[in-house]
């Protein structure tokens, strides 16, 4: 059986398989310069980054739907 060969990308100052780059908070695939990042971690643009680490408030940053706790 040939072993599993995975496509390498670079983000965040360190490599990862293609599919390990995933949001922290919502666990989606997340493509290299195409993410926010807080502490190291990477996150999605939206909803993800925005609700956690975005202006707080009605009516700042797009993301009043989706506040996390």
């Amino acid at each position: 059986m040939a072993p599993c060969v995975t496509e390498k990308v670079t983000s965040l100052g360190k490599d990862w398989h293609r599919p390990c780059l995933r949001c922290e908070k919502c666990n989606k695939t997340l493509t290299s310069g195409g993410h926010a990042e807080h502490d190291g971690k990477p996150y999605c643009n939206h909803p993800c980054y925005a609700a956690l680490f975005g202006p707080k408030g009605f009516g700042r940053g797009g993301a009043e739907s989706h506040t996390f706790k």
